[in-house]
C-alpha cells in the first residue's frame, strides 16, 4: 500500500518515478522526507535508490552517484550510517511542517530549515556530529576515514604537525562514573577501560557477518577497497535469504560469492545451511565486538553494531569500524516468571513497559522511541541459555536500537562454547573454508574456556533511561499486533481475533519452538483451518526435527515446510 501522497507508477512493483520527474522540473534538488525513515531492508538498496533519484553524478565514475538529503523525525541507525558512508546528508528533525512539493532551504551550519519563498523558519536541528559535514565533502564516511588516515601518515613522515583541516567530534565531558557493560566491551576493543557515550572510536571487529541479498553489494565495496585479504579475525558469508526460490541472479551469486569470500580468508556457508545469525552466533567470542550486513546481527554474547554493505566491507577489510558511541538504556528484570508465560512474552514486555512509562509510542507521527539509536542493555536473566538470550538481543532490532548486551552467567556461555567448538571442527571435516580461520577461532574459544572471565557493568554506570520489569506482574502472554512490533498488547486484549496465517521460523526461533509447536499440533487431528508455514533456522535443526518425528506432525497438519532460512520473513 503506497504511503500518503505517493503515486507509484505501478503499485507494488514500480515506484513514483514519474512523480519524482515532475518534482525535478521545479529545478531544485530533491530531499527525501519522512516521520520514521529507514526501518526496512535493505538499507544499502534504499540508500542507492535515494542517491540514484535524488543524488548527483560523480565525474568520471559511471553508474554511481553521491549526495542526497534525507530528513526524518527518526532515522534508523543502520540507514543513517549507510547514508553517511555514501556521502549523503541525513538529518533528524521534526518534519511535521514539511509537505510534498515544498521548496525549502537547508542551512547545515546554522541548523535551520526555512521556506524558500518567504524565508519563514520552519524548524531547527542539530547535526548528529560536526564530522558529518566533512563526510559529505569527502563523498562519504569511509573515504573520509581513509583520506584522513593517509593525510596523517604523510604529514608525520614529512615531519609536519597534524592537519587542522578536518573537523573532529566534540570532546566528551570527563566523568568519574563507572561504565556500562556495552561501554566496557567497546572499550576493550579499543584498548581502553571504557568508551563514553558520544565519543568517537574505532573498535576492533572480531566477528563480521554478511548475507546473500547484501553480499553482492559488499563484494563490490570490497573490490573498491582493493581488499585481497580480511583483517577482521572472522568474516562469515551466508545464503539464507535466497536459498529457497533463487532467481537466476541468485544462482550466480551462489556460485561465485563463496570463493570470493574464502579466497580472502572468510568462512562461507552453503545454500540451505540456514540463517546467518544461527551460524554466526556459534562462532562468537565473549565480550568482543562485531558487525553484520543484516539488522538482526545482535550478538547474545559480546555486542554487535549492524551496518550497511559498505561499512561491513570496511570492517571486514580493515578489522575496525567507525563508531560514535551511543547512549544506553537499561532494562532490568526482577521477580519470577509466572505459569503460562514464556521468554517471548519477556521480549514483548520491553515495548509494553516502555509504552506504560511514556518512553515509546505506537503512532508514527511525533514518534517517541527511547531505544532508537541507543544500546539496549538487559540484566536480571543471568541463567538463560545463550540461544534464549539471542531472542532478547535479536528483538532489539525491532526497537531500532543500535545494539544490545545481555548479562549472563559463565555456565551457559561455557556450555555454549564447548558445543560450538564441536560444530566448528565438524565444519572443517565437511570441507568448509577458510580452514585456517575456523581453526583460529577454535583456538580462541579454547583459550577463553581455559580462563573464563566476563566483563560486568559498574554499579554507578549512567543510562539514558532505566526500565524495570517485574516478572511477577506478567500473568498472561504478550503479543505484538500486525504490522508494528512496537504495538505490544496483552493476550486478553486481542482474544478471539481471527487468524488467517501462521509462520513459525526466522532468526527469532530455535529448535525448542518447533518441538513445542509440534506437541500442540499433534493434539489436533486433521488439517488446520489456517495456513501454516514452517521454516527451521538451520539444516541441523531440520534434520533433528525430522528424526524426532515432528516433520510428520507438521505434514499431517497441512503445514508448508520450507528450506531452512529466512526468506519467508524476508518476503
Amino acid at each position: 500500500m503506497p504511503a500518503k501522497a505517493i503515486e507509484p507508477d505501478q503499485p507494488g512493483s514500480v515506484g513514483p518515478i514519474k512523480q519524482i520527474e515532475a518534482l525535478n522540473k521545479k529545478g531544485f534538488p530533491l530531499a527525501y522526507v519522512g516521520d520514521v525513515v529507514g526501518t526496512g531492508s535493505s538499507r544499502k538498496s534504499a540508500t542507492n535508490s535515494v542517491l540514484w533519484f535524488m543524488g548527483d553524478d560523480i565525474p568520471y565514475v559511471p553508474n554511481k552517484r553521491g549526495g542526497g538529503v534525507v530528513l526524518g523525525g527518526k532515522i534508523a541507525p543502520i540507514f543513517f550510517n549507510t547514508m553517511e558512508d555514501a556521502g549523503a546528508l541525513p538529518i533528524e528533525v521534526d518534519v511535521s511542517k514539511l509537505n510534498m512539493g515544498d521548496v525549502i532551504d537547508i542551512y547545515p551550519y546554522k541548523g535551520e530549515i526555512r521556506n524558500h519563498e518567504t524565508n519563514e523558519l520552519l524548524e531547527t536541528f542539530a547535526l548528529k556530529t560536526e564530522v558529518l559535514i566533512d563526510e559529505v565533502r569527502a563523498g562519504g564516511r569511509i573515504p573520509l576515514i581513509i583520506g584522513r588516515g593517509l593525510t596523517s601518515k604523510a604529514r608525520s613522515a614529512l615531519g609536519l604537525p597534524p592537519s587542522t583541516l578536518f573537523r573532529h567530534a566534540k570532546a566528551v565531558e570527563q566523568s568519574d562514573r563507572g561504565f556500562s557493560l556495552a561501554q566496557k566491551m567497546v572499550g576493550r576493543a579499543c584498548g581502553r577501560d571504557g568508551i563514553r557515550p558520544g565519543e568517537y572510536c574505532e573498535p576492533k571487529m572480531t566477528s563480521v557477518g554478511s548475507q546473500d541479498t547484501t553480499g553482492p553489494m559488499t563484494r563490490d565495496e570490497l573490490k573498491d577497497l582493493a581488499c585481497l585479504g580480511f583483517s577482521a579475525d572472522l568474516v562469515m558469508q551466508s545464503f539464507c535469504h535466497t536459498a529457497a526460490y533463487p532467481k537466476p541472479v541468485d544462482v550466480t551469486t551462489h556460485h561465485t560469492l563463496p570463493d570470493f569470500i574464502m579466497n580472502r580468508g572468510g568462512v562461507s556457508l552453503r545454500p540451505g545451511d540456514g540463517i546467518i545469525h544461527s551460524w554466526l552466533n556459534r562462532m562468537l567470542l565473549p565480550d568482543t565486538v562485531g558487525t553484520g550486513g543484516d539488522s538482526h546481527t545482535r550478538f547474545p554474547i559480546g555486542i554487535s553494531f549492524p551496518a550497511g554493505s559498505g561499512l561491513v566491507a570496511f570492517a571486514a577489510a580493515t578489522g575496525v569500524m567507525p563508531l560514535d558511541m551511543p547512549e544506553s538504556v537499561l532494562v532490568r528484570f526482577k521477580g519470577k516468571m509466572q505459569p503460562g508465560v514464556t521468554l517471548r512474552d519477556l521480549v514483548h514486555a520491553i515495548p509494553l513497559y516502555a509504552i506504560k512509562e511514556g518512553l515509546l509510542t505506537v503512532e508514527k507521527k511525533g514518534k517517541k522511541n527511547i531505544f532508537s539509536g541507543r544500546i539496549l542493555e538487559i540484566e536480571g536473566l543471568p541463567e538463560l541459555k545463550v540461544e534464549q538470550a539471542f531472542e532478547l538481543a535479536d528483538a532489539s532490532a525491532e526497537r531500532s536500537a543500535a545494539g544490545c548486551t545481555i548479562k549472563l552467567d559463565k555456565a551457559p556461555i561455557i556450555e555454549y562454547l564447548q558445543s560450538n567448538i564441536v560444530l566448528l571442527k565438524w565444519m572443517i571435516a565437511e570441507g568448509y573454508g577458510d580452514r585456517r580461520t575456523l581453526e583460529r577461532r577454535i583456538t580462541a574459544m579454547e583459550n577463553w574456556l581455559a580462563d573464563p572471565q566476563l566483563l560486568e557493568a559498574d554499579a554507578d554506570a549512567e543510562y539514558a533511561a532505566v526500565i524495570e520489569i517485574d516478572l511477577n506482574e506478567i500473568k498472561e502472554p504478550i503479543l505484538c499486533a500486525p504490522n508494528d512490533p512496537d504495538d505490544a498488547r496483552l493476550l486478553s486484549e486481542v482474544a478471539n481475533s481471527k487468524i488467517d496465517e501462521v509462520f513459525i521460523g526466522s532468526c527469532m526461533t530455535n529448535i525448542g519452538h518447533f518441538r513445542a509447536a509440534g506437541k500442540l499440533l499433534d493434539q489436533h487431528k486433521g488439517q488446520l483451518p489456517t495456513r501454516l508455514w514452517v521454516a527451521p533456522p538451520t539444516k541441523m535443526d531440520a534434520a533433528q526435527l525430522t528424526e524426532e518425528g515432528y516433520y510428520s506432525v507438521f505434514g499431517k497438519s497441512g503445514a508448508r515446510i520450507e528450506v531452512p532460512g529466512c526468506f519467508i520473513m524476508y518476503g
